[in-house]
């Protein structure tokens, strides 16, 4: 393996992006007790990042966290029609699954608020509903989001 655990930890940061996957799954198995459900290199490197140094420098203070979070749900760029009764807030990572014609369809919301889909990234729920069905469809009410969880294929 590459990362060397002695090594200092710039060094072991800026060695994840050149792991092959196997090294960064062998190094995610040392730090976490199961792996996560998606399998995007993006993420992986990112929580092993953040990982690495949370032990190396201990974890974040709690109002400090919670600051954060706060910060980024103000500021963040997903933000849902304004005058909707409910509001629906898609943290970055959120994975939607929706099973339409005998296929499981997962959709992922990236950092900058749009939705990636088996690597393509629309907009919109409604455009990654309409690219898995071919129809036109309200993507919260197709992803379940909303009432009325998509009718009958």
């Amino acid at each position: 393996m590459t990362v060397i655990p002695n090594s200092s930890i710039s060094a072991q940061l800026a060695a994840l992006p050149s792991l092959p996957m196997d090294d960064l799954w062998a190094l995610w198995d040392q730090h976490f007790p199961r792996r996560p459900s998606h399998r995007n290199r993006h993420y992986v490197e990112s929580r092993l990042a953040y990982r690495i140094q949370e032990k190396a420098y201990g974890a974040l203070p709690t109002n400090i966290r919670k600051m954060l979070v706060e910060a980024g749900a103000k500021h963040s760029k997903i933000k849902t029609a304004a005058g909707r009764s409910t509001q629906t807030l898609l943290m970055p990572g959120t994975t939607l699954i929706r099973e339409w014609d005998e296929r499981q369809h997962r959709v992922t919301v990236t950092p900058d608020g749009l939705y990636e889909l088996n690597g393509q990234v629309f907009k919109s729920l409604s455009a990654a509903a309409r690219h898995i069905t071919g129809t036109q469809w309200n993507g919260p009410k197709f992803f379940g989001l909303r009432d009325g969880k998509g009718a009958q294929q």
